[in-house]
């Protein structure tokens, strides 16, 4: 592609990855805390490139990347400065690589098995969603409290009562769980799956919940959303 930056990461980058901190007892490796900012850009960067894999585009610059995401190029080689020397001067990054490397950094490159709480019409087209399998995000387990539902069928999932939550996070190594319940229900079933040993939370419903430390809750609220966006129509 025409026009672009050079993508050398600057060796800062790895620099800061590599800080050795001394301390009275010994030298310990000291890696920075990443912030959320960044982590959040990083999926953003990895669809686009995915995009381009599926047009067969080999490379790409920051340049080309800002233009398309409407970001600072800056900022683009900045964030991925954080994990190391991804871009080579005069070609950019190689779309494939920078892929499985983005992967790698937000743990995608492998199997992560995710718990669905709240059968209805959002949770069955969550369920449904094919770009969760294209990620390696795998939902291996739906619950709802309705005995209306519980037995049903939603695609190859059976759905279970929470009263099996705990037994089937632990058994299935589920890790994360996203809840599509009414907003009563939202916290008592965020403590269901905090207790079972859930530590990723990706909440649907609109209430905000209480999650302990080392539990990372993403709220997802499509009407909040939407409310902003009336802000800008006319």
């Amino acid at each position: 592609m025409k026009g672009f930056d050079s993508d050398r990461i600057s060796p800062r980058g790895g620099e800061v990855l590599r800080n050795i901190v001394t301390e009275r007892e010994g030298s310990i490796l000291k890696t920075p805390k990443i912030s959320e900012a960044v982590v959040r850009r990083l999926p953003v960067y990895l669809r686009y490139l995915q995009h381009l894999q599926d047009l067969n585009i080999r490379t790409v610059s920051s340049y080309d990347l800002g233009q398309k995401l409407d970001m600072n190029p800056a900022q683009i080689r900045k964030d991925l400065a954080y994990f190391g020397e991804f871009g080579r001067k005069g070609i950019g990054y190689e779309v494939t690589y920078l892929v499985e490397k983005i992967k790698q950094i937000l743990k995608i490159d492998r199997h992560l098995n995710v718990a669905l709480v709240g059968a209805g019409h959002l949770g069955i087209a969550l369920s449904n969603y094919t770009r969760f399998t294209r990620e390696k995000l795998s939902i291996v387990a739906i619950f709802d409290n309705d005995s209306t539902k519980v037995g049903s069928q939603i695609g190859s999932l059976t759905v279970r009562p929470l009263s099996e939550i705990g037994e089937l996070v632990r058994e299935l190594d589920i890790r994360i769980g996203i809840i599509t319940v009414p907003a009563v229900a939202a916290q008592p079933t965020a403590d269901l799956l905090v207790d079972a040993g859930v530590r990723g939370i990706l909440n649907f419903a609109p209430v905000p919940l209480r999650v302990p430390e080392g539990v990372q809750l993403r709220n997802a609220d499509l009407t909040t959303e939407l409310q902003a966006l009336a802000y800008y129509i006319e």
